[in-house]
């Protein structure tokens, strides 16, 4: 026991975060002076063989497990309902969202960064803040949590009731077109992850020094208000991992018929908000406060 022990540590220290999502982002020396974190390597295997580099995505796939699981059962539960007025609604399905974003993204930054999302995952490798070996893996585990979690909901509320209620899967809304289905899920993917550049941002934190910013915050807040907007449209993807959970969980043709809209538009809006925060925020001059 005492052996793991020291893997965990000497594996946390080896193979630390490069850019760390959460409170854990906002504490680099002391939330004073800007450092600018080391790009990440291209590859790295030898994170394979650490410890915490598993530990990550176990909690990964815990949190994305989670996340489906009250998010879809929310989904669930306004749809058993003969009226909306009755339920949650709309709005209590964008807060189910939103909400577990915030406190799983709480809980999990200090050992994953937080991810929960392939598409911020993506975002993040993109900008050269994981590598390709932890960005892959980190992907997979999300995908399975998902499955699980649609699968535990599926369980509860049965066959039957699963699947004439569409199983909270994400599909283009009648009266809208697959070119505003995947607008809507490009733009609300960019708002968030633009959010967690932002809300995480080395420069920013040690010039806002004074402000005191909850980076999970912003970024719960950010998914709650894009569903809002995109329900009606989508469904609301932006989430390529929440998307394939519930569409193998329901599994009918109106699960897959769209689906590529969920990935496609994901990852392009993922790697906007990326390009953005490259080349305009991180030009920004820095000022210390």
């Amino acid at each position: 026991m005492e052996g793991k022990e020291q893997d965990v540590s000497l594996g946390a220290n080896k193979f630390p975060e490069r850019q760390p999502i959460g409170t854990a982002a906002q504490s680099q020396d002391d939330g004073k002076d800007y450092k600018e974190p080391p790009p990440a390597p291209l590859f790295e295997p030898s994170e394979l063989t650490s410890w915490s580099f598993y530990r990550a995505g176990i909690a990964e796939f815990v949190a994305t497990f989670l996340f489906l699981y009250i998010t879809i059962l929310t989904v669930m539960g306004v749809n058993r309902s003969s009226s909306k007025c009755a339920t949650v609604g709309i709005q209590g399905i964008a807060w189910s969202f939103g909400g577990m974003i915030f406190a799983l993204v709480y809980c999990t930054a200090g050992i994953s960064g937080g991810h929960i999302n392939p598409a911020v995952t993506f975002g993040l490798f993109l900008a050269r803040k994981l590598s390709l070996t932890r960005a892959v893996f980190y992907m997979v585990m999300q995908c399975l949590g998902a499955i699980c979690g649609a699968g535990v909901v599926k369980g509860f509320e049965g066959k039957t009731f699963y699947g004439s209620h569409n199983g909270g899967a994400n599909f283009v809304a009648p009266g809208y077109t697959k070119g505003d289905g995947l607008g809507a899920e490009i733009v609300g993917t960019f708002i968030l992850v633009y959010t967690v550049f932002s809300a995480t941002d080395a420069k920013r934190n040690a010039r806002d020094s004074h402000v005191p910013l909850l980076a999970p915050l912003p970024i719960g807040f950010a998914v709650f208000l894009v569903h809002l907007a995109t329900i009606p449209i989508t469904g609301t993807g932006i989430n390529p991992a929440r998307s394939l959970g519930a569409a193998i969980i329901f599994n009918k043709h109106r699960g897959w018929n769209d689906h590529w809209i969920f990935w496609v538009g994901p990852f392009i809006g993922a790697a906007l908000a990326a390009l953005y925060h490259q080349v305009v925020i991180r030009a920004m001059p820095f000022k210390s406060s």
